[in-house]
């Protein structure tokens, strides 16, 4: 099995496990599935996915979102 197929395959994993425990999973906006995450991030040709955790008040994550980063996005801006 090839690296990226390895690394697909490992996210799908982890997010699915998520998905089984109720954490309700977003991609840029927009309810989504463990598959169309993995599928977002292999046809991605630049760029990538920011992931932010959101925490619930007893300490446990609640959602997962991943938000498309583009470079043209940050044009402009200087550390």
């Amino acid at each position: 099995m090839k690296m990226d197929e390895t690394k697909y395959r490992e996210l799908f994993e982890e997010l699915e496990k998520y998905e089984k425990r109720g954490i309700d999973i977003s991609l840029d906006g927009y309810h989504a599935s463990a598959l169309q995450i993995v599928t977002a991030h292999m046809i991605k040709e630049e760029g990538t996915y920011m992931r932010d955790y959101v925490i619930s008040h007893d300490g446990s994550i609640k959602e997962l979102r991943f938000t498309d980063i583009k470079e043209d996005n940050w044009a402009g801006i200087t550390p």
